[in-house]
């Protein structure tokens, strides 16, 4: 049976003993109902993660006890920096959950011309803890011990002035066939646009900036669906995505 992995903001090093936060403790003890006795793995978002062994337990605090430090990595080769403008309801979950898993490196959330939500303040920060939670529960499925990073929400043309990667790319359906190339990048920056689309200035914007216009195939795809077929396909040409 797998061990449960488990995120901890703590400093973790072998053989330590140490309190689990109660987050973390909570949803050891009440959702896994695990005991005294049991196999847990921690990693901190430092890279590696420690065998664990839970020594004490209760509904609301969890005692482990760390074993040896193991360097296991599944970090993809090929960095991806996802720009995503804001999307309503549960779409912006739902593609951190899943860009995660296929390994970006950050996220950042936009603001654009056609961006219908708004978010400002308290309720800005809520949401961004909020990406940052799911992000962490998504690396504690898929095996990754590297956090990716969730941006502060910033306009669309701020994160193309401040984003580097060797290839860059903007998906937009208006875009001819096209092909990113045969030379092999060792980062990629994606940029993808809300609901409603890019507006055509902000894909100028993006080509002056250096970003390619990619289409990924003859149907509109929606702003949850492109990001991850773009990433995906990505992956399986430069990263470390392959059938069989």
């Amino acid at each position: 049976m797998r061990r449960p992995r488990i995120f901890t903001e703590q400093p973790l090093r072998a053989q330590d003993s140490i309190r689990l936060e109660p987050g973390p403790s909570r949803h050891v003890a009440r959702v896994l109902r695990k005991r005294a006795g049991d196999k847990l793995v921690l990693f901190n978002g430092g890279g590696g993660q420690y065998p664990a062994t839970i020594s004490a337990v209760d509904k609301n605090s969890v005692v482990v006890t760390t074993g040896d430090f193991d360097d296991i990595e599944v970090e993809s080769k090929l960095q991806l920096y996802l720009g995503i403008a804001l999307s309503r309801g549960e779409r912006m979950d739902w593609i951190v959950q899943k860009a995660t898993e296929l390994g970006v490196r950050s996220i950042a959330p936009l603001l654009s011309e056609r961006t219908e939500v708004r978010l400002r303040g308290e309720r800005q920060d809520k949401k961004l803890r909020h990406w940052q939670q799911i992000a962490i529960s998504a690396c504690e499925q898929c095996g990754r011990n590297q956090l990716p990073e969730i941006e502060p929400l910033q306009s669309l043309e701020q994160w193309l002035r401040q984003v580097r990667a060797d290839a860059r790319l903007v998906l937009h359906h208006r875009a001819g066939p096209s092909d990113p190339g045969t030379a092999t990048p060792t980062s990629v920056a994606v940029l993808v646009g809300p609901e409603g689309g890019l507006s055509s200035a902000e894909i100028e914007a993006a080509e002056r900036a250096g970003f390619s216009a990619l289409q990924l195939g003859p149907r509109v795809l929606r702003t949850e669906t492109a990001p991850l077929a773009a990433i995906a396909i990505l992956q399986a040409r430069w990263g470390d995505m392959a059938a069989g």
